[in-house]
């Protein structure tokens, strides 16, 4: 087995947590806005309880048969077509929430907040939120309206800062995992792992 079939093309900041054993089995774990489970391979392999959702039917549906090739025990319901702002999980049922490169796509402040709400919503006691999400550290964009700016390959995203995520953080009532990191793409972007603990 080559290690992207055993891998997928797993996020490499995804890779470092389950290398330090922040993800590791037992644990029961949410990819919001999963797209098409590139983050979901390992784990499913693994026997890892999984769960995801996506706004899109397509990438819902080629998770769905990911899953029933490597994990067929999973049910299908695992994997919900679902707008991360409105999941149809319970309460408190992940040990571990993904919400990779997709905050940034919110449409303004109050969207990004109920987002974030959402995955810690579902998140359980102790559990921990791992979020990749483009932010203003480390570059200057072109400010368009509220904390929506243009990014280097001319896309709209909503962008965070240390302060935003910092206070989010205190807000939460969580901690963090890891100090703030973010990796600058030349004249393109910047994206900040940003990885909260929620207290119990």
């Amino acid at each position: 087995m080559t290690l992207q079939e055993q891998f997928g093309r797993i996020d490499i900041y995804v890779f470092d947590q389950l290398l330090r054993g922040n993800i590791a089995r037992g644990m029961t774990v949410l990819d919001a806005g999963c797209g098409g489970g590139r983050n979901l391979v390992y784990l499913l392999r693994e026997g890892f309880e999984v769960f995801g959702c996506d706004r899109s039917a397509e990438a819902v549906q080629y998770v769905r048969d990911t899953a029933a090739e490597l994990a067929p025990g999973l049910p299908t319901e695992n994997f919900q077509v679902a707008a991360i702002e409105q999941m149809p999980f319970p309460d408190a049922c992940a040990d571990v929430v993904i919400c990779n490169a997709v905050l940034h796509f919110a449409r303004d402040s109050e969207h990004f907040s109920a987002m974030v709400e959402e995955l810690w919503r579902v998140l359980r006691p102790h559990g921990m939120l791992f979020c990749r999400l483009a932010s203003n550290i480390g570059m200057e964009f072109e400010r368009l309206h509220g904390n929506i700016f243009r990014v280097g390959d001319g896309q709209e995203w909503f962008l965070v800062d240390e302060a935003i995520l910092m206070t989010l953080t205190s807000e939460l009532g969580g901690e963090l995992v890891d100090p703030l990191k973010t990796t600058v793409v030349q004249n393109h972007r910047c994206m900040t792992t940003w990885v909260v603990r929620k207290r119990g």
